[in-house]
């Protein structure tokens, strides 16, 4: 049986018998066992760097201190020192819990102090051999910082990245606010608009800095594969519309219909804007033109139910109509009109034309077979026979059929952002079929486009594809950085620096977005080859770690790659749905608040688009200055706190 001394734990008391000297005597064990520990971990970091003495030659000189400090950190992290920790503690010592900037130069201030305790000689760096030391290693990080992100904001505080939506092409006052408000680096996602846009986006932010004299980088994200599922096969060519109704049934809001003369859109046509209560009719017929409001148009749905449409207002595209029934119209259904208060028909009428196929999901349930292929071949539902048996079951392509050689079975394939997870129970050449292990009770509907992720396998796709390596010319001569979207491999960060050569672009700054399983388990390798790079860092992307890792993970996972970060000397990026709920609606939710109180230990904190995007900056500067005043990575700083004054100033009671 282990006893408290036996794991290192100082004893909860002491008996009354016990002598003083027997006390010293444990506490002096507990230094030599804290001294022999640390200094075997100490040796073993200077063995890790010693082995990987070949490959810091494709280091840049100045990058040697952040590598020496990454291999120190990589070999103190690949054991567990728990209980180490509690020996430090209980000793009144450094417990190494903050270490990772300065790793060597913090168990040397240890073992330092230890040596003037016990008069016992213990080998020492000299400082000059050190990589870095508690105030470089701050160095360090603040030079990479500004190297990649620019100059920090006037409060210190980490940057803020926002991305933009196409208005910002076209609304200059948009981007001038923005920059305003506190935005220093405009995010343009290469996955979305265009050429034209991107460049028009980049204007307006350089006349903006001019306007008001501060300066703003430009990132731009890669693409990367994206693997989405493929097109499924049309519903009907059926046209529905459906009345608002109260609780009792009564309709509070009818159906808009909007019947064109020529085909001319709601919006096109200057109008409202459709919404789910608005249709767009195609129609055709001699009548159209003659339609004034109050006409009434009657016709027979495809479920034979007799259904009016009353016309309430006409312009030069077309009329209005508003219905109080549910309705589903084909092509080919005639509308007749009828003559006033006898509701005759007039012989006059005009005809559906060619409504748009409906668009089509799939419905998936636990237990359910789904097919995955990869082929053009459209996807379908399941189809059943007349007594409900199965006769084929659902199936959906893949837009990237090269992953299809490294599934396997056994392996999870999620859908739609992980709201659908199906686990690999069969392969093929061309297809493999998934079994579904998590969807809600009455079915999830899976759609064309949503993303598949593929967490426990090894994709061997290249992270630059042609449209990425096309984009690159344009990112080469007008952004100040670019994040690498899917990056996952060394050999990925190989292409990227092959393709920047030859582009005379080896100064731009690289951000690696840390979006799969794959990149989270190479970290360290990525880092060590990002470090080639003299400006370098790290998005963590949340909203697909999550997918990927398990969103019972995320959490641990986040803060993994802060720590390698920091050891690095890598600025972070923290990313994805923060104060998204401001941004949109504009309220955000409580645990929004603390997860962007949260990003204070990043350099930089992103922001997605939103209608409520100024007033987001605005306040998410607000809350990491003041953040800032209070923690730096994960070290809280004591400032000054306010609340103590209310009880100074209370007299004293005797």
């Amino acid at each position: 049986m282990s006893t408290e001394k036996d794991a290192g734990v100082t004893p909860r008391y002491f008996s009354d018998r016990t002598s003083l000297k027997e006390r010293s005597r444990w506490q002096s064990d507990q230094i030599d066992e804290v001294i022999t520990e640390l200094s075997q971990i100490r040796a073993e970091m200077l063995n890790k760097e010693s082995a990987y003495a070949e490959q810091l030659k494709a280091i840049p000189s100045e990058r040697h201190p952040s590598i020496r400090n990454l291999l120190h950190y990589i070999a103190l992290r690949s054991r567990d020192i728990t209980t180490l920790q509690l020996k430090l503690a209980r000793l009144g010592l450094s417990s190494l819990g903050r270490c990772e900037s300065s790793v060597i130069a913090t168990i040397d201030s240890v073992l330092s102090i230890m040596q003037e305790i016990t008069g016992k000689k213990v080998a020492l760096l000299a400082e000059e051999a050190k990589p870095v030391t508690f105030s470089s290693g701050r160095h360090c990080m603040e030079k990479n910082t500004k190297k990649l992100l620019g100059e920090p904001p006037e409060t210190m505080a980490p940057a803020i990245m926002v991305t933009m939506p196409a208005t910002a092409a076209d609304d200059y006052s948009f981007v001038r606010d923005l920059v305003d408000a506190g935005m220093n680096i405009m995010r343009v996602n290469c996955a979305h608009d265009n050429r034209d846009v991107w460049l028009a986006m980049i204007d307006n932010l350089r006349k903006a800095e001019r306007e008001l004299g501060r300066h703003c980088r430009v990132a731009m994200d890669l693409c990367g594969p994206k693997i989405r599922t493929a097109e499924i096969e049309p519903g009907p060519n059926v046209l529905r519309w459906k009345p608002k109704r109260d609780e009792l049934g009564r309709v509070i809001l009818p159906a808009r219909i909007w019947i064109s003369f020529s085909g001319t859109s709601v919006d096109e046509a200057g109008l409202f804007p459709q919404d789910s209560n608005t249709v767009l009719l195609p129609a055709t017929g001699t009548l159209l033109p003659t339609l004034n409001p109050g006409d009434r148009l009657r016709f027979t749905d495809t479920r034979g139910r007799n259904r009016v449409l009353v016309v309430t207002t006409k312009n030069d595209h077309g009329v209005w109509a508003e219905s109080s029934s549910t309705a589903y119209v084909i092509p080919g259904i005639q509308m007749h009109l009828e003559s006033g208060d006898n509701k005759r028909k007039t012989g006059k009428k005009l005809t559906v034309g060619n409504v748009p196929a409906k668009q089509r999901s799939i419905v998936l349930r636990k237990g359910d077979l789904l097919t995955v292929t990869n082929t053009d071949i459209p996807g379908h539902p399941a189809r059943y026979n007349e007594q409900g048996k199965l006769l084929i079951r659902s199936s959906i392509g893949c837009t990237l059929p090269e992953i299809f050689k490294d599934v396997q079975i056994g392996h999870r394939i999620l859908f739609d952002d992980g709201k659908i997870a199906g686990v690999v129970v069969k392969t093929a050449e061309t297809h493999l079929v998934a079994e579904i292990i998590r969807a809600q009770e009455q079915g999830d509907r899976l759609q064309s486009d949503k993303g598949i992720n593929l967490p426990d396998t090894e994709l061997h796709l290249p992270a630059l594809t042609k449209k990425d390596i096309e984009d690159l010319e344009f990112i080469a001569r007008h952004a100040d950085i670019v994040n690498y979207s899917f990056v996952r491999r060394r050999e990925d960060l190989e292409h990227l620096a092959q393709e920047l050569r030859r582009l005379n672009r080896t100064d731009i700054g690289i951000v690696l977005k840390i979006e799969n399983r794959q990149a989270v388990d190479n970290l360290p390798m990525l880092l060590t080859m990002a470090l080639r790079s003299p400006a370098s860092g790290v998005m963590i992307a949340r909203g697909d770690l999550a997918v990927e890792c398990g969103w019972e993970r995320l959490a641990e996972v986040q803060e993994e790659i802060l720590w390698m970060c920091e050891a690095a000397h890598m600025p972070v990026i923290w990313a994805t749905q923060v104060l998204e709920g401001l941004a949109k609606r504009g309220l955000p939710s409580r645990a929004e608040i603390s997860d962007a109180a949260m990003g204070a230990r990043a350099e930089c904190v992103m922001l997605n688009k939103g209608p409520n995007i100024v007033g987001t900056v605005r306040c998410l500067r607000d809350i990491l200055s003041r953040m800032h005043a209070h923690q730096v990575k994960k070290r809280s700083m004591f400032r000054r706190l306010e609340m103590v004054d209310s009880l100074l100033d209370q007299p004293v009671e005797n």
